[in-house]
């Protein structure tokens, strides 16, 4: 439990109303309760904002008039929200130490303060850093590497050869380092697994969302640079490189060899793969369900699932979609009338 008063302070923002006020929980604006600290970060929700029964409510200074109850103003709410969240996290940490029921290889090095919980295998080799924290059932293959404050959440495979770096987050059920999908076909048409002897290397400050795959690399390793940020349900495929400040979010996919460069977005669903390795540009924002399969070469936003474009070519051509059966009826009458040939 917060003050409103503890909370401005902590956000560098001010307070107007009764800063004594009691935070217990955040909640939305539209469900939140007595007790809870809710936010405000654009204006189609101000409707919300008048009607919200919040205890507090982060907003910028613009949108003081509209708020029924005691405000904290910050520069930008949605950050504040996210940074003060934390505090009212209720996941409990898997207790320090380590269960009895973990096995932990001889040669395995673990730092000091790390929280090892049930069924937990450690391989040979593997380090694990200071108050790192492998939640029930996470298995950590030989010769790898947790990087310091790290949490790897339950159920979570980490292949062997495998380096995560400082204060990441791994969710439920996520694998890293299975082989890539390297198939070859023989002579004889049968097909052959080629070996995959790279690793994957992940920087600082990663977030790797539940049931999400990262492939090991065929020779070099598969990358994921500092303050990458990975919903639920991707795939990276072998050898990607992933820029920092990224973020993949849920059902996207890299096939083998794709380069995404820093400050990218990936929406829902979206894909990249081509013949050979495609290279996105930094600054690049690709929308949900499109399809990349050449290189992009400048910052923007693209769509489309057809053939990927400028995010603003495709947005006109969508608008003529649901015209074209009339504009075909058009053009057939123009032929006739002016006897073109049809095709």
């Amino acid at each position: 439990m917060f003050s409103v008063d503890e909370i401005a302070s902590r956000l560098s923002g001010y307070v107007v109303g009764d800063g004594s006020t009691n935070i217990v929980g955040v909640a939305s604006l539209k469900r939140a309760t007595d007790g809870d600290l809710a936010y405000l970060s654009k204006a189609r929700f101000l409707a919300q904002l008048r009607d919200t029964k919040a205890s507090a409510v982060l907003l910028s200074e613009p949108d003081l008039p509209s708020c029924p109850t005691v405000a904290i103003v910050v520069d930008a709410p949605q950050a504040a929200f996210s940074s003060i969240a934390a505090a009212f996290e209720k996941r409990e940490l898997t207790p320090q130490g380590v269960h009895e029921t973990a096995a932990i290889h001889s040669t395995a090095t673990l730092g000091e303060g790390v929280r090892i919980g049930p069924y937990v295998h450690v391989g040979a080799a593997t380090i694990v850093g200071d108050h790192v924290e492998l939640c029930a059932g996470v298995s950590v293959g030989n010769g790898s590497t947790v990087g310091t404050a790290s949490s790897i959440r339950e159920s979570v495979v980490v292949y062997h050869d495998v380096r995560i770096g400082a204060r990441c987050t791994v969710h439920a059920n996520a694998v890293i380092g299975a082989d890539g999908f390297g198939i070859e076909p023989r002579s004889d048409g049968t097909l052959m697994q080629t070996p995959q002897v790279g690793g994957v290397t992940i920087g600082d400050d990663v977030l790797i969302g539940a049931s999400t795959t990262i492939d090991r690399g065929t020779s070099d390793d598969t990358i994921l640079h500092d303050d990458v940020k990975v919903d639920d349900q991707v795939h990276i495929g072998h050898n990607c490189e992933v820029g920092a400040h990224s973020i993949l979010c849920g059902k996207a996919a890299l096939a083998g060899s794709v380069t995404l460069g820093q400050y990218c977005v990936l929406a829902g669903a979206a894909g990249i793969a081509g013949e050979g390795p495609v290279n996105i540009a930094s600054g690049v924002q690709i929308g949900a369900m499109t399809f990349v399969s050449r290189d992009i070469d400048e910052p923007g936003r693209y769509s489309g699932n057809t053939l990927h474009g400028k995010n603003s070519e495709w947005r006109r051509n969508v608008m003529h979609f649901n015209k074209l059966n009339d504009m075909a009826k058009r053009l057939r009458k123009l032929e006739q009338r002016f006897d073109l040939k049809q095709t």
